[in-house]
């Protein structure tokens, strides 16, 4: 009987590798490696905990995290990489390859390519295309959700109206 299962390294992806832009301007691609088990553990205790907060959940009776745990949460995703990239790029593309390393880690590289790519969760726009979205509308001519203010009472007090002179007092 031959096996249904192949091996996993033939599917699962153990290397991510990203092209970033340094400070210098040059574009480089780094390779995050998969995590060892011990930390991919820990990041998943970190971001369902996070997961949880969010969604509204209770917190926790004592800390589910030490503080070096929580300090080294980039350090765990970006494993050999991450003091390359902390040398070599800005704090807003270190955070993004970080996050990005993130999604790979606890979900898959489809989540992770998504994030990359808009900067947001899966199925949410980034915040230039929701600008984006909004001005198409506009220009579309689509209604203004916004009321037009209601009118007051209806005359403006000692003015006279357009095209009717004021009756000369008796």
């Amino acid at each position: 009987m031959s096996g249904g299962f192949a091996a996993l390294g033939d599917f699962l992806d153990d290397v991510l590798e990203l092209p970033v832009t340094g400070k210098d301007g040059e574009t480089r691609t780094y390779r995050i490696e998969d995590p060892a088990a011990e930390d991919g553990l820990k990041i998943e205790r970190i971001t369902t905990l996070a997961a949880r907060l969010a969604a509204g959940g209770n917190a926790l009776d004592g800390p589910a995290l030490d503080d070096k745990e929580e300090i080294d949460l980039y350090r765990l995703c970006l494993g050999a990489t991450y003091e390359q990239l902390l040398a070599d790029v800005r704090w807003s593309r270190f955070r993004h390859v970080a996050l990005t390393a993130m999604m790979w880690i606890t979900a898959d590289r489809e989540t992770a390519e998504a994030y990359w790519n808009t900067g947001t969760g899966p199925g949410k726009a980034n915040r230039a295309a929701r600008r984006s979205a909004s001005r198409d509308s506009l220009a579309k001519g689509a209604a203004s959700t916004t009321p037009t203010p209601a009118s007051t009472s209806g005359t403006k007090a000692g003015s006279a109206r357009k095209g009717k002179a004021k009756a000369a007092p008796r």
